[in-house]
């Protein structure tokens, strides 16, 4: 169903743009389901589906958000990273964002560090304070992995707006609002 969808999806976005030069991200958060379709330990197979995805997103770029859920951090990294190796060195034209078990500053720095996702989501109210986030997404920044400062359900007009001002003043990759 996600290959359809995403196939339905390149589809509508041609027949809509205003002009061929709007080329969006396509961003998906499959919430583990990858990891459970597949085995979240077989990566040959989830990269074999990713490459999949990624052909039929073709001319758009696609990101695919928690592919997998191991159950806990530890085993999070270790298969986030070694599919993320993976689709590197088959040069895989998918990025892979980490989500699940990364939440506070400590999981952004373990997850960045071990390479685990091309991009990190930093879950602002996670992480208990604004200077918290800041230092996350310059982790991220610094060390060459995406940052994509995330929001939350229950946000105000002006928590919002300080979080768009935060996010611009890091330079974030991509912001959930």
């Amino acid at each position: 169903k996600l290959l359809a969808y995403i196939k339905w999806l390149v589809k509508r976005i041609r027949e809509i743009r205003p002009e061929e030069s709007y080329q969006p991200i396509i961003h998906i958060d499959v919430y583990g389901t990858i990891g459970l379709a597949f085995g979240h330990d077989n990566i040959d197979a989830m990269a074999d589906y990713l490459a999949e995805l990624g052909e039929a997103a073709k001319p758009f770029s696609l990101k695919i958000e928690g592919p997998l859920d191991a159950g806990n951090r530890d085993d999070q990294i270790k298969y986030l990273s070694a599919l993320t190796a993976e689709l590197d060195r088959r040069e895989i034209e998918v990025e892979l964002v980490a989500d699940e078990w990364c939440n506070n500053f400590e999981d952004v720095c373990a997850f960045v560090d071990a390479r685990a996702g091309h991009m990190v989501q930093v879950k602002t109210p996670d992480l208990g304070g604004l200077d918290h986030t800041i230092a996350a997404m310059r982790y991220c920044k610094e060390n060459g992995i995406g940052a994509y400062q995330g929001g939350t359900c229950n946000e105000t007009d002006r928590s919002a707006q300080i979080c768009v001002h935060v996010a611009m003043a890091v330079a974030a990759d991509q912001l959930l609002a």
